[in-house]
């Protein structure tokens, strides 16, 4: 019922949210270049690598070196701005229409993490990861790393079709009051197990 739902629910998003995207696409193609979309590897349900796919924040500026300058320079005034409002996971939605993500899961993390996790936390890729899940309404970048990956497996050990819905209604809530990160972050500190 839950991949039902997904696909469905995956599907009107991108019909009703293709305004919103073609638009974005076009703005960050403009003020970051292209592709507006970014693909990354990140493992789904059983530890499966897929293709991760999420708009742009950060422009490509290097140093006198060539190396790209760090995540803190590169994300730009509109990268802000897609974050807070986390217009930048839309395009997840073609993955969950993929039957790669969910809705509601524990979000996809990098490949390198898999062999750091412990047993338990392991347990995270037991169910398929998502757009959003119960660390992302419990404090998403303010908590720790042990506390995300317990709420992970919290939630795998309890998940349901009415702790799904009470996520995503809190997550809409989290979304416009931009709650829980932790500022002056462009991205997370890396998992080190």
């Amino acid at each position: 019922m839950k991949r039902f739902l997904d696909f469905i629910a995956a599907l009107l998003g991108l019909v009703v949210l293709w305004p919103v995207i073609a638009a974005l696409s076009v703005v960050i193609a403009l003020t970051m270049g292209r592709p507006s979309v970014f693909s990354q590897r990140r493992p789904g349900l059983g530890g499966r690598i897929f293709t991760l796919y999420k708009f742009r924040t950060m422009n490509e500026a290097r140093g006198v070196d060539g190396a790209l300058l760090p995540d803190s320079q590169r994300l730009t005034r509109i990268g802000k701005l897609i974050r807070a409002t986390s217009l930048d996971e839309l395009p997840q939605l073609w993955n969950v229409l993929k039957g790669e993500m969910s809705l509601v899961g524990p979000r996809p993390l990098l490949p390198e993490y898999l062999d750091r996790y412990n047993p338990r936390q392991a347990r995270r890729h037991e169910v398929r990861p998502g757009i959003t899940g119960w660390a992302q309404i419990n404090g998403r970048n303010a908590l720790s790393w042990e506390e995300k990956l317990e709420m992970d497996v919290w939630y795998v050990d309890r998940r349901s079709l009415a702790l799904d819905g009470l996520i995503l209604l809190r997550t809409v809530w989290k979304v416009i009051g931009r709650s829980d990160s932790k500022p002056g972050e462009a991205t997370v500190e890396e998992f080190r197990g």
